[in-house]
């Protein structure tokens, strides 16, 4: 602590003191541990003590968190956290980003947690084709199946399409037992479960009989033309850019594209190109078509997901890809 510290005292409304420093003080241990300023809370005032720097950040953090909590945005840790790392990058204000509601159900709300993830978002509103491109856990998917429900519910589109290539399907659907929908559906498993998450589960069923909602691999979308739709491509680094071109080219009139997918996780078979790899080249700066990169960064799993993307992300960096380790294992 400084000779002469900067002192600042606030005083937090009765009702909002208990939401910003959570059960059992959870809240206050991160911002503990989140701040350089010295915290301490007697009643419904917070008091920071440390250099004026390390003061005026603590209360420019307390500040955003305290009008989250007024404005009846939960607050974990996590967003704790995530607030302080935000004012301390620059990147945006976190009452902006963690108050955006996409959609609600049952007491839960979907929201954007990261400025990468709000700025995904918008751009979903404000352009017709968005692809989402980031590791696992940053929301590419989720979101955009929010957004997707949230249109339908405000009658801006008239259906939902959610499609994914079944990689590997070819030569090992034949040996799953059932109907062919039966050994497609675990490839179409996450999307359902995604489904779940936003929508009353016994009115998925009338939706999708209804057509409503669709959920289909990527071969189903060859010769059609999609409009009035809300059309969702997943786990787009496995198309080729044949099966790339098809969808893209499927976009009808009132119709809305995302296309999401994580360019270091290919699993197409031998060498062949990612489809999402080529779109990525041969499409930026196409006039609304819009590129939105996520990173670890931007992982709202525990917080070893974002440990462990960045571990393998430095690895592969330094050693060949998994296309070279596949070609060298097909040569010895």
């Amino acid at each position: 602590m400084p000779d002469d510290p900067a002192i600042s005292h606030i005083e937090v409304s009765p009702d909002v003191i208990v939401g910003l420093l959570g059960t059992g003080d959870v809240n206050l241990r991160a911002l503990e541990k989140a701040l350089a300023a010295d915290i301490h809370v007697r009643g419904n005032r917070v008091t920071l003590r440390g250099e004026p720097a390390e003061v005026a950040a603590a209360e420019r953090a307390l500040s955003e968190l305290i009008g989250l909590v007024q404005g009846g945005t939960p607050i974990t840790p996590a967003e704790v956290r995530r607030s302080v790392a935000m004012l301390n990058d620059g990147s945006g204000s976190p009452a902006e980003v963690l108050s955006l509601d996409i959609i609600s159900r049952r007491g839960k709300t979907i929201r954007p947690k990261t400025v990468n993830q709000k700025r995904y978002v918008d751009a979903i509103d404000r352009h017709t084709i968005v692809f989402g491109m980031g590791p696992a856990g940053t929301g590419k998917t989720y979101l955009a199946m929010a957004k997707a429900v949230a249109a339908l519910q405000a009658k801006a589109v008239n259906r939902i399409i959610l499609t994914r290539p079944a990689v590997e399907a070819g030569e090992r659907l034949g040996f799953l037992p059932g109907t062919l929908n039966d050994k497609i559906d675990p490839y179409l498993r996450p999307l359902y479960d995604a489904l779940h998450d936003m929508l009353d589960p016994e009115a998925i069923p009338k939706l999708m009989e209804a057509g409503t909602i669709e959920v289909a691999p990527l071969a189903y979308m060859r010769g059609r033309t999609l409009n009035d739709a809300f059309i969702i491509l997943d786990e787009a680094q496995n198309t080729t850019p044949e099966q790339m071109k098809m969808f893209l080219t499927r976009l009808g009139f009132g119709a809305k594209i995302v296309v999401t997918g994580d360019i270091t996780q290919i699993d197409l078979p031998g060498a062949n190109e990612s489809g999402l790899r080529e779109a990525a080249r041969i499409l930026d700066g196409i006039d609304d078509i819009y590129f939105a990169n996520l990173t670890s960064a931007d992982v709202v799993r525990h917080r070893l997901v974002a440990d462990i993307v960045d571990a393998y992300g430095k690895a592969e960096e330094s050693g060949p890809n998994r296309s070279q380790r596949r070609a060298q294992g097909g040569r010895r």
